[in-house]
């Protein structure tokens, strides 16, 4: 027969099954017609005869067409249904997945002309030459591609060791360590190996919802505990409460350190009730006046505190590469949660961090952003002194990536002035959607890593002028 099939750029196979598809689900090649051989059609349409056998074996696997002795393809007479809407499943989530504090935010929101997104780091200062040469060095020289232990690579998980020995002070053996993706795994490998259903989880109010999200998600109750200057209020902290969730270096999102007195008061409240501590130690990297802040798991004489890092505020949140350091006694249990959770991270991107760790990548990298995000922390909180007196009160912090500042008495909701914000360029956190138990204080968060020091004058003239 005289087929007619009109070719465009690309996907010649593609477009031959799906022309032939389309018209023999139609019927206009009805049951018995035969095809051009693929040798003719391929002839015809000047393809390879691969081309069109490979179209071919495409319909025939859908009981399209068949080739019959002595005639040829024909086909079938076979009709495609039309689609249908199929019926609505009577399968429903656990309530708890449909819960507003649940949902994901939007995370492909275009990017602010002015953007102070907390939690963001300095993208454009990454090392990109120096990261792709790693990766390729992996790519092309990794032969292992077997499964591999779910803690982690031992390259990795040694040098991490000494890094966190010398940079914070962690007293922590490689095999206490599990690589995780991100922070979150490592919040959710915790509640997995610690936690019962409905067992109590406090953790600072207003504080991390990721976290809160994890700990929920797992069955238990979530309390908020407040906040003031020194941090945490460990005596508020309820009875009969499993685990306590905190940021001791950089309160999230206030930005008050946990006072040394705390600290003590902290430790001794676990000891006292049993507990277990999750100490998510964010960005204490970035430390720029003071003496360093050692962590709590260094202090921790009784092994009740769980270290959470990652590095997607030291390098970048793409890579997805955190861990969790955890009493020896956790060590194994910890290991198998990974392994349940879903086998281990990327090996290819472990190695190459384990290298830029080893050869002085990441220790350069973070001397060099913290000169960066000092400066850009002066600007703000001067500018902010300046122009803002009388609307917002500064809290004081003396490191990270970001710092609150509180509305004064009678200013509108931070949200309504943050849409503000946003319809005039200038995108900004709110501390009232970080509360726990109902909404968080009146205020905004400002985050200066994904902005630069000489723009940070601008943004805020911006979001005065909508205050």
């Amino acid at each position: 027969m005289d087929l007619h099939l009109q070719l465009g750029e690309g996907g010649l196979a593609e477009q031959i099954y799906a022309q032939l598809h389309e018209r023999i689900s139609t019927g206009v090649l009805p049951a018995g017609t035969v095809l051009p051989s693929s040798r003719e059609l391929a002839g015809r349409l000047s393809v390879s005869r691969a081309t069109v056998v490979a179209a071919y074996e495409r319909l025939a696997a859908h009981g399209l067409i068949r080739s019959r002795a002595g005639v040829g393809t024909v086909v079938t007479g076979q009709r495609v249904p039309a689609p249908t809407t199929p019926p609505a499943s009577p399968l429903r989530p656990r309530e708890i997945w449909t819960a507003e504090r649940l949902a994901v935010p939007d995370l492909v929101a275009p990017v602010a002309e002015f953007d102070f997104a907390p939690g963001i780091p300095a993208r454009t200062q990454f090392p990109f030459a120096r990261w792709r040469a790693l990766l390729n060095d992996q790519l092309r020289t990794r032969t292992e591609v077997r499964y591999a232990d779910p803690a982690g690579s031992a390259q990795l998980r040694t040098a991490l060791a000494r890094h966190l020995v010398v940079s914070r002070g962690v007293r922590i053996a490689s095999e206490q360590l599990v690589i995780t993706t991100g922070a979150q795994q490592a919040f959710d490998i915790a509640a997995r190996i610690l936690l019962e259903p409905g067992d109590t989880v406090a953790m600072e109010d207003p504080g991390y919802l990721p976290a809160y999200r994890g700990f929920v998600a797992h069955g238990a109750k979530v309390v908020g505990v407040p906040v003031d200057g020194e941090g945490l209020v460990v005596d508020r902290i309820p009875a009969g409460t499993r685990l306590v969730y905190v940021t001791p270096s950089h309160q999230f999102p206030l930005g008050m350190p946990l006072s040394d007195s705390r600290r003590t008061a902290l430790l001794a409240w676990a000891a006292r009730h049993d507990a277990a501590i999750v100490e998510d130690d964010y960005d204490s990297e970035f430390r720029f006046s003071g003496r360093p802040l050692t962590p709590l798991q260094a202090t921790d004489m009784e092994g009740r505190v769980l270290y959470v890092g990652s590095f997607s505020k030291t390098l970048l949140p793409a890579l997805r590469v955190g861990f969790l350091a955890v009493p020896e006694t956790l060590a194994e249990a910890a290991r198998r949660a990974k392994f349940v959770a879903d086998y281990g991270t990327g090996g290819h991107v472990q190695a190459a961090l384990a290298a830029f760790i080893e050869d002085g990548g990441l220790a350069h990298h973070i001397r060099r952003m913290r000169r960066a995000y000092e400066r850009r922390h002066g600007v703000l909180i001067s500018t902010l002194r300046e122009h803002f007196d009388g609307v917002l009160e500064p809290i004081e912090s003396s490191g990270g990536t970001h710092m609150a500042a509180l509305l004064t008495p009678g200013q509108p909701p931070d949200t309504t002035l943050a849409a503000r914000a946003l319809a005039a360029g200038v995108n900004v956190g709110t501390v009232s959607r970080w509360g726990i138990d109902g909404a968080g204080p009146n205020g905004f968060v400002f985050g200066y890593g994904a902005i630069a020091a000489d723009r940070i004058p601008a943004g805020l003239a911006a979001l005065r002028r909508v205050i």
